[in-house]
């Protein structure tokens, strides 16, 4: 069966919004490294540029862990970073097209939010894949306050807002459950006399006259 003209928009809809966002993503990353980082590509810490004061600036950072500098490769320690990302990529990946697959049409919310989780997990693995590490340089806190949010990038946010986005539309309320009917009242017989088959000549029965109050049935008609 072939696909109807909406169901190609939203196809096109959801490519263009992954295209985009990764394009985003790794042209930031390009910028960082060339504005905030030494010749020889490692970071210059003493550049930073800030945004809008020290609530959110721009910094050049390298992270070899996971999203905002966690480290779940630590329970792996005999398997080397990179092959663990990696695997851990190709997993998550290939769970989220699984997922894609069984949302039903017309849900574009959460088609949505599974679109940039996998950008933001395509963006990360090409840094793996490159660089054997990820390129972070937005740097978010509060000023007056030596600790500071992890440094994260587009392709962290994308993940954070494609969560929170498939959160919302789990606590949204589903379409009013349909009144369940009773079989056994909907076919009930309705009430009165039963019918009484026909006379062998094709005449229709004549009903029998209701008893008078205080009066007795002939037993001999």
């Amino acid at each position: 069966m072939n696909p109807t003209p909406n169901k190609w928009m939203a196809r096109w809809t959801m490519l263009v919004l992954l295209a985009l966002t990764l394009a985003a993503d790794q042209w930031t990353k390009l910028q960082a490294r060339i504005h905030f980082g030494l010749p020889g590509g490692e970071p210059d810490y003493f550049k930073v540029k800030p945004i809008l004061g020290e609530w959110l600036q721009f910094r050049l950072i390298y992270n070899t862990g996971a999203a905002f500098g966690m480290r779940p490769q630590h329970l792996f320690p005999w398997l080397n970073p990179t092959v663990f990302y990696l695997m851990f990529s190709t997993v998550a990946i290939v769970f989220l097209g699984y997922l894609y697959r069984r949302v039903p049409r017309g849900d574009n919310w959460q088609k949505a939010g599974i679109v940039l989780i996998l950008s933001g997990a395509f963006g990360n693995l090409i840094d793996r894949m490159r660089f054997d590490r990820v390129t972070d340089f937005i740097d978010v806190g509060i000023p007056a306050y030596t600790w500071r949010w992890p440094t994260f990038n587009v392709a962290d946010s994308c993940v954070c807002v494609g969560v929170a986005m498939l959160v919302l539309v789990s606590r949204r309320p589903g379409p009013p459950a349909r009144k369940n009917i009773d079989l056994a009242e909907a076919t009930e017989a309705p009430e009165g006399p039963p019918p009484t088959a026909p006379a062998a000549d094709g005449t229709a029965p004549q009903p029998s006259p209701a008893p008078q109050p205080g009066s007795f049935p002939d037993p001999n008609p």
